[in-house]
């Protein structure tokens, strides 16, 4: 364990019982976030499939089809 955590875990210890639980409770949220923030990212399915389509129409005449 590196420095930093055994002297997070030495702050814990001189806690009272009380707010090692409150402490514990604020880390389990820290790591519900950290577990969030790696596992969002955007996945698109559909991307390049159209890309034929580039060299047959520009992205105008497609807005102009979407108008349609």
């Amino acid at each position: 364990m590196s420095s930093s955590s055994s002297s997070v875990e030495e702050k814990i210890r001189t806690l009272p019982p009380d707010l090692k639980e409150e402490a514990e409770h604020y880390i389990d949220e820290l790591v519900k976030r950290s577990k969030k923030r790696t596992s969002t990212q955007f996945l698109c399915v559909a991307e390049g499939s159209l890309e034929e389509l580039g060299s047959h129409y520009s992205s105008v005449d497609l807005q102009h089809k979407a108008n349609e």
